[in-house]
């Protein structure tokens, strides 16, 4: 259940601009999460969120990028991929991801956040995710990684 609701935080923080813990809370109830404020404390504590500015001079939370906190945060994706990845499949420069039942779209997010460089982009639906991939030579390379990854556990 942990893994599931910090792979929900990383989604809502990368859709939208989440400002505050209570409105983060809001949209974990939305999402049939039950949270206290210390358990959204902790979660931001262990994602390692932080908050950035916007232009229009508000801030919202988002996940801290320096090198020293990426290989910790890498661990972090691959344990929600590993926990909802099901099977991966290619069909030319298509790769399909088969999931969890509704743990597709915490997949993607975390899939979209190691930012691999042979990823044109990815759409989930509940249990399935699209990722469109450069070439075919690519989508290889990509599918060997996210192997990797979820091997690594």
């Amino acid at each position: 259940m942990k893994a599931k609701r910090q792979a929900k935080i990383l989604e809502l923080i990368q859709k939208k601009d989440v400002e505050t813990q209570e409105e983060l809370s809001a949209y974990l109830e939305q999402e049939g999460f039950q949270v206290t404020q210390a358990t959204v404390s902790r979660d931001i504590r262990e994602l390692k969120l932080t908050k950035v500015s916007l232009s229009s001079g508000r801030q919202k939370y988002a996940v801290i990028t320096d090198t020293d906190s990426d290989s910790g945060m890498l661990g972090k994706y691959a344990r929600v991929l590993r926990e909802g990845f099901l099977s991966i499949d290619v069909a030319e420069n298509i790769v399909v991801i088969k999931t969890v039942s509704g743990m597709a779209s915490a997949v993607c997010a975390a899939v979209d956040a190691i930012k691999p460089q042979e990823l044109v982009g990815s759409i989930a639906g509940d249990d399935t995710i699209i990722c469109v991939i450069r070439t075919r030579e690519d989508a290889e390379r990509f599918v060997l990684r996210i192997r990797k990854m979820i091997e690594r556990g």
